[in-house]
């Protein structure tokens, strides 16, 4: 019988971001942490209805409910993960145009204001977690949640993601959190992704 759960292709070979994110990294942060969360979620719904439902399901069902932790972080870490590798692409970065350029424009006044809180809340978020471009309501914002946490629990869509775990960085920039997060906005960020989430 196949587990309820599988693990998602990258959107791209594991070295296709070098020497920006390696495939050493990728090899670590995808093949061990991302399919240990997807192991472990698997065994904890087995059996159960939860088997049954769309990771998003399984997510609503379990957020805040103190008996079905393991549940939501691992449900959630599952999305979260394969959401941030489809908000990365080889030769992205930059500002966006577009619905999505004029959004932020709108939101944030011009790029280069977005530009800087979205690393802002990128380094800000202490620990583990996340740092998110969002639609809420009729506007663009920024936001960061702490580890498995994300932005459909709260009523937010997300349109890309930095993960801030110390895995998604740490063996290419060390302590150097900036550097990373510097790296993937201006030079791989998946702006058509974010574009065809607003549409969606």
């Amino acid at each position: 019988m196949s587990a309820p759960f599988s693990l998602p292709p990258l959107p791209y070979a594991d070295n296709a971001l070098d020497p920006l994110i390696s495939a050493n990294t990728i090899g670590f942060h995808y093949g061990k942490h991302h399919k240990a969360y997807l192991d472990n979620l698997n065994k904890l719904v087995e059996g159960k209805d939860l088997a049954q439902m769309s990771l998003e399901e399984v997510i609503r069902a379990s957020v805040g409910k103190p008996d079905m932790t393991g549940v939501f972080n691992n449900a959630a870490q599952v999305w979260n993960h394969t959401f941030y590798w489809n908000s990365l692409k080889p030769g992205g970065g930059g500002k966006p145009g577009g619905t999505l350029g004029a959004m932020i424009d709108a939101s944030f006044g011009d790029y280069d204001t977005f530009r800087k809180e979205f690393a802002n809340a990128a380094m800000t978020q202490f620990g583990s977690g996340w740092a998110w471009l969002v639609k809420d309501g009729d506007k663009l914002a920024v936001t960061k949640t702490g580890n498995a946490e994300l932005p459909m629990t709260q009523g937010k869509k997300a349109l890309l993601t930095i993960d801030v775990w110390e895995h998604a960085y740490y063996l290419d920039y060390q302590n150097l959190r900036l550097k990373y997060v510097e790296t993937l906005i201006d030079r791989l960020m998946n702006w058509d992704f974010a574009e065809k989430n607003l549409a969606s």
